[in-house]
């Protein structure tokens, strides 16, 4: 009875259109009424939730992903992803997807990637000659990989939500093959579309301009080696190397691109602070929710269900894929990370399934969810930019799934996909 008053007071909130953020600590305080535990435990937990160094990572990328975006960097890293396949047939999309994958590295959003790189491309796919639904359905599919690539803030948010067991650096690596592989897959897809349906060939790049796009664009993307070089290397922490990074944004923004003026630079903070705070909120209600969990033994009846079901971790895997891929398609990410991962932990502990290669399952998953109906907000943005219909776009983007599954069920069942790179360039 406990676990149905969580679990629908929770649902109801969801239903009346209350944010999900507030519906988690109502969720909680409800419970808690209701099991006659004192509400300062839940102001506590969710005071505690806010209160850890690691979360400073989060406003840091946020930040130098956001002065990245508004500074000019999209554009560069478009004109420099066109040196390599631009003049291919169907360049564009591939163009297109390559830039998500340069860019993500920087911005670590889904959301932001398709935004920056979508307001460029999607209108320029449209002006070759590429089909709208198609420049919008190539722009929202890559724009899946910034979620597996470092650096992700689902990743920051899942070590939290796992308790801190599993480190950020970690998975921050693990994520680089499954990422790449994913942008591969959709550019043999979209080489495969191009090919079929006769897309235009773009110009190649003369060998003068390939060098002066290469110098504009490799200031931005020394922030990748910035986060990735520092916390490999051991200079830095994933914190850090999101500190530094922000420094160095700003620094080439004003003053190598000077595409971006001081006065615009409050503005920009406030926007951030407002995404921040946000997903802070949300965190901090999701640790007292996870809190009530643990009183009621959700994770621990979750364990036993899922062990009633199947002893096998294949087929585990399997019925957890599903479930998330449905999942996803009704509550945003973070979110789902933030209530899943306490419920799974115990569970994949027990099927023996690396933490970190769990991780990396979940976030794939419910980065697709964030490219489905009704919610979507990946898919929202991309929509909006392409002046098209979410139904449209829902209908013709199932090729692009295809893909997509692909590479989410080869890294479900290939572990080292993921666990190899770590295990090659981190200590344990």
């Amino acid at each position: 009875m406990n676990a149905l008053v969580l679990i629908g007071s929770f649902t109801a909130f969801c239903v009346l259109g209350m944010p999900v953020a507030y519906a988690l600590g109502l969720a909680a305080v409800v419970s808690a009424l209701w099991m006659g535990i004192p509400l300062e435990a839940i102001a506590l937990k969710t005071s505690d939730g806010m209160d850890d160094f690691p979360l400073l990572a989060i406003p840091f990328f946020i930040l130098a992903g956001a002065i990245m975006a508004e500074g000019g960097m999209a554009a560069r890293i478009i004109n420099f992803a066109k040196v390599f396949v631009g003049f291919i047939r169907g360049g564009l999309a591939l163009v297109n997807i390559l830039a998500s994958t340069m860019f993500g590295c920087i911005s670590g959003s889904s959301v932001a990637d398709t935004a920056s790189i979508g307001s460029v491309m999607i209108p320029e796919m449209i002006k070759a000659g590429y089909p709208r639904l198609f420049a919008v359905n190539v722009t929202i599919s890559g724009s899946l990989q910034p979620l597996l690539i470092p650096p992700s803030h689902n990743m920051v948010i899942y070590s939290l939500a796992a308790g801190g067991t599993v480190s950020v650096a970690h998975l921050f690596v693990a994520g680089i093959i499954p990422g790449l592989l994913l942008g591969l897959a959709l550019m043999m897809l979209c080489l495969i579309i191009a090919r079929r349906d006769n897309f235009p060939k773009g110009e190649a790049v003369t060998l003068l301009q390939a060098g002066r796009i290469a110098y504009e664009a490799i200031w931005g993307l020394v922030t990748v080696f910035i986060i990735l070089g520092g916390i490999l290397s051991g200079v830095f922490t994933p914190t850090e190397s999101a500190a530094v990074a922000c420094a160095w944004a700003l620094f080439v923004t004003v003053f190598i691109y000077g595409d971006y003026k001081w006065s615009e630079l409050p503005l920009m903070i406030g926007r951030v602070v407002r995404t921040v705070g946000m997903v802070m909120i949300m965190i901090g209600f999701s640790v007292a929710f996870a809190y009530m969990m643990t009183l009621m033994r959700i994770p621990a009846q979750a364990t036993e269900l899922f062990v009633a079901i199947s002893a096998d971790k294949y087929q585990f895997l399997f019925y957890v894929n599903v479930l998330l891929l449905v999942l996803g398609t009704f509550m945003d990410l973070a979110p789902m990370l933030l209530i899943c991962t306490p419920i799974f932990m115990p569970v994949i502990q027990k099927f023996g399934v690396d933490p970190v290669h769990f991780g990396i399952i979940m976030i794939f998953n419910l980065g697709i969810g964030l490219l489905t109906p009704p919610v979507g907000p990946t898919l929202a943005v991309g929509c909006a930019i392409g002046k098209v219909s979410m139904e449209a776009v829902s209908r013709s983007i199932m090729v692009f799934y295809i893909p997509m599954i692909i590479v989410l069920l080869l890294v479900t069942y290939i572990p080292a996909l993921t666990l190899w790179l770590p295990s090659l360039l981190l200590k344990p």
